[in-house]
């Protein structure tokens, strides 16, 4: 397994951070995710990782929580709010077609049913949950 960037994020307008605690980043993705939210005029609110769902994993046959990565509050161009959580992840964790070695498969796994069960919350408290890949953060990548 690789060595992912980690660590707190400052945040620089301290008025539109929501969370309890410091932004906490896994990944120079998640880092950039939260300068993202940070610094958008369109983001009027964000928190790192303030969200408890619980589901059940298929691997190890037990119930567990899920704490997906970002909680953001936004407007669009029409100046409608929008409350969604946000879950960044390499796009090989995402799809079973995409994961390219059985220990993705197994990643894959987990994840379809932390985001079922992530959906389901969102949906039920008004928001959308969603799953952000290297090529949403990074645009000028081909799928």
């Amino acid at each position: 397994m690789g060595k992912y960037a980690s660590g707190k994020y400052t945040v620089k307008n301290p008025e539109k951070y929501m969370g309890k605690r410091t932004p906490t980043y896994r990944s120079s993705w998640e880092f950039t995710f939260c300068a993202f939210c940070d610094n958008n005029p369109a983001v009027l609110n964000w928190a790192s990782e303030s969200i408890t769902i619980p589901y059940f994993n298929p691997v190890s046959g037990r119930q567990t929580v899920y704490v997906p990565d970002f909680l953001v509050v936004y407007v669009d161009s029409n100046q409608r709010k929008h409350t969604e959580l946000v879950e960044v992840k390499p796009s090989k964790e995402t799809t079973m077609e995409s994961a390219r070695s059985y220990r993705d498969k197994l990643s894959v796994a987990v994840n379809m049913a932390k985001w079922a069960a992530a959906d389901a919350w969102a949906r039920a408290n008004g928001m959308r949950f969603r799953v952000v890949t290297e090529f949403d953060i990074f645009k000028n990548q081909k799928r």
